[in-house]
């Protein structure tokens, strides 16, 4: 398939997630099969997206999943300060280069702001990410298990969201296990 700009001509952007076995098909195109491996999948595991936070965008002309994208909740331990985790943003490797996932992270972004959420984190590279306001998180922020830190990015949605906070950046189910643990 040759690249194409993404308009609405050509793909259908749907506020859902994606069929589960497309997803999965669609993530290990872009991403390969030891995707599951990296940092990000470890703060989604366990989790369900924020309702009304995923997207995915149909081919117009097949049916064909093209690209999806989503928003998971997150907590800063022990900060308690709740944010999301941007991720996964995919597109398949046929329909890449022709503006999907800016659309994509568009639309995304723009469902998280008037969500009201203040901060997004994510684990990617900052060229791409950079464009949308994404940089480098200090090091006062860290994840689970092993990882890049070059590549722990946020976005403040709210201006000083971030603050002063500092510690492990958590599912949120993980987080209140941790706080149970805590009381106890």
């Amino acid at each position: 398939m040759t690249a194409r700009a993404a308009t609405r001509e050509w793909f259908r952007l749907v506020n859902a997630p994606a069929p589960m076995r497309a997803a999965e098909a669609l993530l290990d195109a872009a991403f390969g099969l030891d995707r599951r491996t990296r940092a990000s999948y470890r703060l989604r595991e366990g989790s369900a997206p924020v309702p009304g936070l995923s997207f995915h965008a149909v081919d117009a002309a097949s049916g064909r999943l093209a690209g999806l994208i989503s928003f998971w909740p997150l907590r800063i331990h022990p900060a308690d300060q709740p944010a999301l985790l941007l991720g996964p943003l995919a597109v398949h490797p046929d329909f890449q280069n022709g503006g999907l996932g800016d659309a994509l992270m568009r639309t995304g972004l723009n469902a998280v702001r008037k969500a009201g959420h203040a901060l997004v984190f994510l684990v990617g590279g900052e060229p791409f990410y950079g464009r949308y306001g994404f940089t480098h998180t200090p090091a006062r922020i860290t994840l689970p298990g092993p990882y890049d830190p070059a590549r722990l990015l946020h976005l403040e949605l709210q201006p000083g969201a971030l603050g002063k906070a500092h510690g492990l950046l958590l599912p949120e189910w993980r987080w209140r296990a941790m706080r149970e643990k805590e009381k106890a």
